[in-house]
């Protein structure tokens, strides 16, 4: 097994570089070789990941015989792989070594990754043949895979960096993959310079890390695990510098995964094709935050101080994109919006401690927004490309698997058991509140009504009641292909059963027995013990809540949008729904109007920063430049006046000697005489 597994990032970088190189002359066949090489990365992944999460790996080694917890007890190490494949830079005391670790965090990643990522592949053969970028786009989507899975198996600091910059250059080649649209171009850019905010953070944090794991010992790491221990000894003496570790790190994260107030460039990234869509918000670029803050989870808990302000940010982050959602009328608008929601979510749960519970979320999202995701790419395709909501309905009578398998996503993120995002999303509000964090529970419930109430108004608007657009356009109407409703009815599948499989029985499931080994150091810096998972025994209220504020959002919804779902059967009601917008109209602007933040960043960054850098470029030209070019010209210009003294003629040398010695002499005698 371990002599496959750098195949995993072996095959996507080779699928790149071949497609690259002869998709142009392969035409409409250049699929074949990224989607192969995608397809035997599934395969190899998902036995690594058996074998991890079985047991069947081998145990893996602590960093110094095996990591220990606070009280000084060994904690039980993971089954995993470590490969260590080389010295990738060997410069003195400053060595970076290339390897790969594959634990029960990396397994869960590479099930979410590739196996979205393969139906990803698949359903982009259908959804962009007609499109004359076609060779491009399946080599653009393999070097986005090669990037996100080199990310989670690395060990290395510097190679995670490596691999978070080549997820922003994959993210960047494909938002803006259809370049010659002006929308497409500023938002791959935007993308691009906004995560860069976030990236100086990370590079700063790594910069500290390899600092302060030396500052003891003088044998500097940059070596995950070794690093994080190195850290942790050394925090005991002066938490300040591990504290602003952790801090520059999430910064990093925060970016990645389009946190408050990095969140700006996630919706613009919908310029892109649909497929990259699913593949930026289910599988690789969004989760790249929460699994390097997960990853990292001895140096947070370390620091509860940055705990608190991720969860902060993270909830901030959830209702803030849920009320943007609310109002929004593109239809993968409101699912990117929902995006930033679920985000927010993963990292309240990081910050409250719940580690497991934002995984397990990570994973039953992943699947169920792919779903979405794709399920609206088909209903782009139907209805020739119009993305507004206002503009469909009755959807369900013409595209009846699109319809039933986007009807399972949207249940699923409403948090309506026993489907899989009820099982994540209950865990990580029922942790927040038994860990000792009731404002996080509470604004995550506020968070779960909208979020029913935003999904099945996007369902309302699409599905049901009559059809909004032209006639023509109606008339033909068709379900997508084959190529594009399998892979709907593949990741539904999931979207069902994932919660079921991983999320029982209720407090001794099958992901918290995968992931303990790996979050159990940070369980214990933070003093979590079993007792208070039972707190109260309340489970059953906490599980009651969470189901009924998604009923109350659903309901909400029928009401006003409407619903034909057998015998629920209710018209839209539209002028209830101007009754409501005319009496809270200031939050309807402001939701409509995303809250401002783009005008915000315009105002700040390009008018007052332009006008500050203009400021400055003066300041410099004028005063700086000035002064060190004004020295230069006045000696220029003595140079010049001395040059007329200078006229090459024997006599005026001569009488300028003359001349001198009589002052000489002249001053000689007034000294003397005095």
């Amino acid at each position: 097994m371990e002599a496959l597994l750098p195949l995993l990032v072996i095959l996507p970088l080779a699928g790149f570089g071949l497609t690259a190189l002869v998709g142009r002359r392969l035409g409409k066949a250049a699929h074949w070789i990224p989607v192969l090489a995608i397809g035997a990365v599934w395969v190899i992944a998902m036995a690594a990941a058996y074998n991890v999460l079985s047991g069947g790996a081998p145990v893996m080694a602590g960093p110094a015989g095996g990591p220990t917890a606070e009280s000084g007890a060994a904690i039980e190490a993971a089954h995993g792989y470590l490969l260590h494949l080389g010295t990738w830079i060997p410069a003195g005391d400053f060595v970076v070594e290339f390897g790969f670790v594959i634990d029960p965090l990396t397994a869960c990643l590479l099930i979410v990754v590739t196996s979205v990522g393969l139906l990803v592949h698949i359903y982009s053969i259908g959804y962009m043949s007609h499109d004359p970028g076609y060779w491009r786009f399946f080599a653009y989507l393999n070097l986005f895979m090669f990037s996100m899975l080199l990310l989670v198996l690395a060990d290395s600091w510097l190679v995670v960096f490596v691999a978070w910059e080549l997820v922003g250059l994959s993210s960047y080649l494909l938002i803006g993959f259809w370049f010659r649209r002006r929308s497409a171009m500023l938002a791959a850019k935007k993308a691009f310079i906004v995560n860069r905010v976030g990236d100086v953070g990370f590079a700063l944090g790594i910069m500290a890390i390899w600092v302060n794991s030396g500052a003891l010992d003088g044998a500097h790491t940059l070596n995950i695990r070794e690093s994080i221990e190195k850290l942790l000894v050394q925090g005991d003496a002066n938490p300040v510098p591990l504290a602003l570790t952790a801090l520059l790190v999430f910064a990093g994260a925060m970016g990645k995964s389009a946190q408050f107030p990095l969140h700006v460039w996630l919706p613009d990234a919908m310029e892109g094709p649909t497929p990259v869509s699913a593949l930026i918000h289910a599988a690789t670029m969004v989760n790249a935050g929460v699994y390097l803050v997960a990853r990292a989870n001895p140096l947070f808990a370390a620091a509860p101080e940055v705990l608190v302000v991720v969860a902060a940010i993270g909830i901030f982050t959830a209702i803030l994109a849920a009320s943007i959602a609310m109002t929004q009328t593109d239809i993968k608008r409101v699912l990117a919006y929902s995006t930033l929601s679920q985000l927010g979510y993963m990292f309240a749960a990081l910050g409250v401690g719940a580690w497991t519970a934002a995984i397990f979320h990570l994973m039953t999202h992943g699947f169920f927004k792919g779903l979405l995701f794709l399920g609206s790419g088909s209903v782009i395709h139907a209805v020739h490309d119009q993305q507004d909501m206002r503009q469909m309905g009755g959807l369900s009578r013409k595209i009846p698997i699109t319809y039933a398998t986007m009807l399972i996503g949207s249940v699923a993120i409403s948090g309506i058991p026993p489907l899989a995002g009820f099982f994540s999303k209950d865990e990580i509000l029922g942790e927040a509140f038994k860990l000792g964090f009731p404002w996080v529970w509470a604004i995550g419930l506020i968070v779960a009504v909208m979020t029913a109430f935003y999904m099945f108004r996007l369902m309302g608007l699409t599905f049901w009641g009559q059809f909004r657009g032209p006639k023509e356009v109606w008339q033909r109407i068709h379900e997508s292909s084959a190529l594009m409703t399998v892979p709907l009815l593949i990741l539904a599948v999931p979207t069902v059963l994932l919660g079921l499989a991983l999320g029982l029985p209720l407090g001794s499931s099958t992901i918290q027995h995968w992931l303990q080994p790996v979050f159990a150091e940070a369980t214990e810096l933070l003093h979590q013990s079993e007792a208070e998972y039972q707190l109260f025994g309340i489970d059953g209220a906490l599980i009651g809540a969470s189901v009924a504020v998604g009923a109350i959002g659903i309901v909400a919804a029928w009401r006003l949008f409407g619903a034909d779902l057998g015998p629920i059967q209710r018209p839209a009601r539209p002028e209830q729904v101007r009754a409501l917008t005319a009496r809270l109209p200031f939050l309807y602007r402001a939701s409509l109007n995303k809250w401002w933040f783009d005008e915000l960043n315009h105002l700040v960054f390009i008018v007052i920063g332009g006008r500050l850098a203009n400021a400055m470029w003066w300041f410099d030209r004028e005063v700086v430049d000035g002064t060190v070019n004004g020295v230069g010209r006045s000696t220029v210009g003595a140079g010049r006046g001395l040059r007329h003294v200078q006229t090459g003629r024997v006599q005026n040398y001569a009488l300028g000697i003359a001349l001198g010695l009589i002052v000489m002499a002249g001053s000689y005698l007034v000294l003397v005489g005095r």
